[in-house]
């Protein structure tokens, strides 16, 4: 039996712990939780390309997660989630242990997607996240969509936007053919209430609200359905790409089936509270549990329309994380989380399955980022953007298909009041406190150890090469 058509059951890598069992897991048995990667690469191999060759362009599933912390999914070593449809993706393809999202929140990472290049290249992308009507990804900017549209691919968003708001910005003006879902950060799960209170469901560019019915159902079956229609939908012969952006396990805490707890946030931003919506008083390991697994389980059924479609052969799938996980997201080892530069804030879980190209069965510790598959995704497509337009991130497709060695090369990333560079195993960091930072991620990968002193001039050059990507992008606004 091939890589590609195992499943076994690995329920006992991810079974979930129950309250009393959780705690004690966190105080006292963390050295087996993070022996949990481990055990999961012992079942795999080192990435070889399999040096297949395929007449068609594939069709192009690109899922995200919201807020997903990497050792969330079982297969990256949580000892208290259960994923097991992710855990099948990866074993049917190449899971990634040192990938990164382009940013350490959601708007810029998606900024990062969309074109290819670091968020502080456009105005937009300086937005950490985006908040207001102020900005938003230009129509005129090439992205992902537009470039793989005009290369003869169907295009399609379903779910989250967050680059922009209607009347300017929104994904149809910017290459995608269809759009059906939310363009705020963050939205409640059943009334579908932005973070301005306002109604954020739309088919295109109108409002579900305006037409003659709302959906209020749970946002993630709505977003799961819509997704299954469009695997199995009749393209004739166009490949196509679908972004599909869950909001699972974005705040609120709200798992399908908690109507008295969504009733109380709608009361609460009905009546004008401010921040109701980010239910700080609310959530807990438990139901974010419940949230992740949820997101597994939709995964699960997107991958099932797909299978009986008869096009998962020809379907690159790829899931990740748009930033690293939020205050209940499991990260260990890693330090820090979401809006941070440390590791825990911008190392995602991220997979790839191609069965027509790539063999699965395979892990990959080569780092790289979200810009990267921008690059990757336009060689495979066949979509060739202007050489007077400037990619950040490097096409994978030589390393994947080809077995070319990745030359070695620097990941960049600045947010307000940080910076960060990885070249190789060593990462520079300089954290709100201003003091630069060196670590060298093969030995400590939880960012604890500091060399600086002993590696001087390794710590100048990496600073060097920070501040000279820096010099090229746009500065901050005055806060």
């Amino acid at each position: 039996m091939s890589s590609y058509d195992q499943d076994q059951d690995q329920s006992a890598l991810s079974r979930r712990l129950s309250r009393r069992a959780f705690g004690g897991a966190v105080g006292a048995g963390a050295a087996a939780a993070v022996s949990l990667p481990a055990a999961a690469e012992a079942q795999e191999r080192p990435f070889r390309a399999a040096h297949r060759r395929s007449a068609k362009r594939p069709n192009i599933l690109f899922i995200l997660g919201d807020d997903l912390g990497w050792a969330d999914l079982s297969s990256y070593g949580a000892p208290h989630i259960k994923t097991p449809n992710l855990d099948r993706l990866a074993r049917q393809g190449v899971r990634f242990t040192d990938a990164y999202s382009g940013s350490a929140t959601c708007s810029p990472t998606r900024f990062s997607l969309y074109t290819g290049r670091f968020p502080g290249r456009t105005k937009g992308g300086l937005a950490e996240p985006i908040a207001d009507k102020s900005v938003g990804l230009e129509p005129t900017h090439p992205t992902l969509a537009s470039l793989l549209k005009d290369a003869g691919y169907a295009t399609a968003l379903i779910g989250k936007w967050h680059c922009g708001y209607l009347p300017e910005y929104s994904p149809t003006k910017s290459g995608w053919d269809e759009f059906f879902g939310n363009f705020g950060g963050a939205l409640e799960y059943y009334s579908k209430l932005g973070l301005g209170g306002e109604y954020d469901l739309y088919e295109g560019d109108v409002r579900e609200g305006d037409a003659e019915y709302k959906d209020l159902r749970y946002y993630t079956r709505i977003l799961t359905e819509r997704a299954s229609e469009y695997v199995r939908r009749d393209h004739g012969d166009k490949p196509w790409l679908l972004n599909l952006n869950f909001t699972t396990p974005h705040w609120p805490w709200i798992a399908d089936g908690d109507t008295e707890e969504s009733a109380e946030i709608v009361r609460r931003i009905k009546a004008g509270e401010k921040g109701a919506l980010w239910h700080q008083d609310g959530g807990s390991v438990e139901k974010y549990t419940e949230l992740v697994q949820d997101l597994d389980r939709s995964v699960g059924e997107v991958l099932a329309a797909l299978k009986k479609s008869g096009q998962e052969k020809d379907t690159l799938v790829f899931f990740a994380s748009d930033n690293g996980g939020e205050r209940f997201s499991y990260n260990w080892p890693l330090s820090g989380n979401k809006a941070s530069l440390q590791e825990g804030g911008i190392r995602v879980p991220t997979i790839v399955r191609w069965p027509a190209r790539l063999d699965g069965g395979q892990v990959s510790h080569e780092p790289v980022f979200t810009p990267d598959w921008t690059a990757t995704l336009l060689e495979i497509g066949g979509a060739r953007p202007s050489p007077a337009y400037k990619l950040d991130g490097t096409s994978l497709a030589p390393y994947l298909l080809k077995g070319e060695k990745l030359a070695e090369r620097e990941l960049f990333w600045r947010v307000r009041g940080e910076r960060a560079l990885r070249r190789g195993e060593w990462k520079y960091y300089r954290g709100k406190g201003g003091d630069d930072q060196l670590f060298n991620l093969a030995a400590d990968q939880r960012e604890q150890a500091d060399p600086a002193a002993d590696e001087p001039k390794r710590l100048a050059e990496l600073k060097a090469a920070w501040e000279k990507t820096d010099k090229g992008l746009l500065p901050y606004p005055a806060a």
